[in-house]
């Protein structure tokens, strides 16, 4: 059975590739301090024998005994509700987390993988993003904390590729939806539920003109789960493009909840990016990935999920 330390393993992401990964039957060891992510989400999975966690901070030297095959990184906050709460350990999370973890894969002769972020491309000029566009990124705005985190965690990963000879993966991830998501997570669709199904006001900052493209999180793993079986070593976007505007957003969630909400408009956010959508031609081409859930269809069962919490 191939073992894979997956940290972060309890976040949103983390917790669905926890799941799908554990049901191909590797034997995953799920690291988390809990800082954004819960036990919660992976309780589903504590009793199973080829599941186990760790409560363990990745900033911190990591042991692990044993074989591995795959190290996923993952940890890390995401949303910007999370990183401006936790500008430190974002930052530390990105570097010293993303060291050591790549200090276990070289040690275990395992792959490694690196879950990066759209947000590597900061407030872009170039439309979609491709992963050859360097971005354009405010190092020392509210967000940068986030940006560089990341940025720095590819650069170190890629270093890791070639000069130790370690077989490594980067998968720039977009904005993803679906199960598991916390009610105050800040981003866009939880929030926009959450405030439509109470009947508040719909906070959209700015005119709302700003765009997003939104991957389905079962879309997401699958991605993720090819880029692992894959033989590239460069970064690869996973995201979904079908772009649309947050105020769009706003009015779709709003009458597919049946809400009476209506729509408040707030100042717009430092270093907010007018446009995210990537350029997926990478995945299609070789790693014969796209996504397949459309944006109603994941919000109605982003919306059931939390009815049901």
């Amino acid at each position: 059975m191939k073992r894979i330390l997956l940290t972060g393993g309890a976040g949103f992401i983390g917790s669905h590739l926890s799941s799908f990964l554990a049901g191909k039957g590797f034997h995953i060891i799920c690291m988390d301090n809990l800082i954004t992510g819960s036990k919660d989400n992976i309780s589903h999975l504590l009793k199973k024998s080829n599941f186990e966690f760790i409560r363990h901070d990745v900033t911190k030297y990591i042991d692990v005994s044993g074989k591995l095959d795959f190290v996923l990184h993952f940890a890390s906050p995401a949303s910007p509700v999370d990183y401006l709460k936790f500008p430190i350990q974002t930052l530390k999370v990105g570097s010293l987390g993303t060291h050591n973890a790549l200090g276990v894969a070289m040690a275990k002769g395992a792959k490694f993988l690196l879950a990066s972020t759209s947000e590597v491309y900061g407030d872009p000029t170039v439309h979609p993003q491709p992963e050859s566009y360097w971005g354009n990124v405010n190092t020392i705005g509210p967000r940068g904390v986030y940006d560089e985190s990341k940025r720095f965690a590819e650069a170190i990963t890629m270093a890791y590729h070639h000069y130790h000879g370690l077989d490594v993966k980067i998968a720039r991830i977009f904005n993803t939806y679906g199960p598991k998501m916390r009610k105050k997570d800040g981003r866009a669709i939880p929030e926009f539920i959450e405030q439509a199904m109470h009947d508040q006001p719909v906070t959209v900052f700015g005119d709302g003109s700003q765009t997003r493209s939104f991957c389905y999180v079962t879309d997401l793993v699958n991605g993720i789960y090819s880029l692992m079986n894959s033989g590239m070593n460069t970064p690869v976007n996973i995201g979904n493009p079908d772009e649309m505007s947050i105020i769009e957003l706003a009015h779709k969630i709003i009458e597919m909840t049946a809400s009476r909400s209506e729509v408040e408009f707030k100042e717009l956010r430092v270093d907010d990016p007018k446009t995210r959508c990537p350029d997926i031609s990478l995945a299609k081409k070789d790693l014969n990935w796209h996504p397949f859930v459309k944006l109603e269809d994941g919000l109605q069962m982003s919306i059931d999920w939390f009815k049901g919490k």
